[in-house]
């Protein structure tokens, strides 16, 4: 019986299952969300929740610089981008500082394709992360996009609906000798039975 085990081992050694634990903290510290599957979400949560805790302390020291670099330097342990701690001190711990907990939120998103595993989405709580933030510039409107298969569809059809009104001189039954004739059923014969 696994009495007082706390966590999961997902089917790796020790070593392994830290530094993974630690390269998608760092992902998600970057990134401010992240994919992944639900047991290793469900694991990742504390293990970040505990590293912006750390952060939090060292910014909240009343000015003592020998606790903001002890607090620095616990979390350099499992962060190794010192750009990354940076961002984690300057900006996230201020973002929290208010909050008591609690800065991960897990969104199950559906199964993956490949194995059907279940996958989730972990984020930072309060992102106002933007992906398409880089991409885009100010004063360039652009045409919104047909969303999903109808819009592409739609799209399609009226581009065609537009070629073959613009076309002159073609009567109906031009239009209809260029379709495919339709079909026809073949009849189909009962098995014969082979034998002697």
């Amino acid at each position: 019986m696994r009495h007082k085990v706390a966590h999961r081992k997902l089917g790796r050694v020790t070593e392994h299952r830290i530094a993974m634990l630690r390269n998608q903290a760092e992902a998600l510290l970057r990134h401010e969300r992240i994919q992944t599957t639900v047991p290793r979400a469900k694991e990742l949560r504390p293990f970040v929740e505990h590293i912006i805790t750390l952060a939090k302390r060292g910014v909240a020291g009343d000015g003592d610089s020998a606790r903001a670099l002890h607090f620095r330097r616990l979390v350099l342990r499992d962060i190794a981008d010192r750009d990354l701690v940076r961002k984690l001190f300057d900006e996230l711990a201020t973002r929290y500082a208010t909050r008591p907990g609690g800065y991960t939120r897990l969104l199950r998103i559906g199964f993956r394709r490949g194995d059907s595993a279940e996958v989730a989405q972990v984020e930072l709580v309060g992102s106002e992360y933007n992906p398409a933030a880089k991409t885009e510039t100010p004063g360039t409107e652009e045409k919104p996009k047909a969303k999903g298969v109808g819009g592409r569809l739609r799209a399609a059809a009226e581009r065609v609906r537009r070629r073959k009104g613009g076309e002159e001189g073609e009567g109906a039954d031009q239009a209809k000798a260029r379709t495919k004739p339709p079909r026809v059923a073949q009849k189909r014969t009962a098995p014969t039975k082979r034998g002697g």
